[in-house]
């Protein structure tokens, strides 16, 4: 499974959100720090969850984090995030 899948299924098994889009955008930090060939490594989220009620951006932020410890330890480097509750999203 890919660090991509593996990111997206996580989300959706502990955040249930009403939208995700997980996009690798490794290919845009070709050169950069953290970067290695093959990508996975920049990723950006935009994460609708009811999990984030209540919650600031930087708790919200904690949350994914945590939950994509691992994805850390498997070579990610870098998280664009967007977090937000459904009444944001709009």
């Amino acid at each position: 499974m890919s660090l991509g899948d593996w990111i997206r299924t996580t989300l959706e098994e502990r955040l249930a959100p009403t939208a995700l889009s997980v996009v690798d955008e490794s290919h845009q930090h070709a050169g950069h720090s953290g970067w290695r060939e093959g990508g996975e490594t920049h990723f950006r989220l935009d994460v609708v969850s009811a999990a984030f009620e209540g919650k600031s951006r930087v708790e919200r932020h904690r949350m994914v984090n945590a939950l994509l410890d691992d994805a850390f330890k498997r070579g990610l480097h870098a998280l664009a995030l967007r977090a937000r509750t459904p009444g944001e999203a709009g």
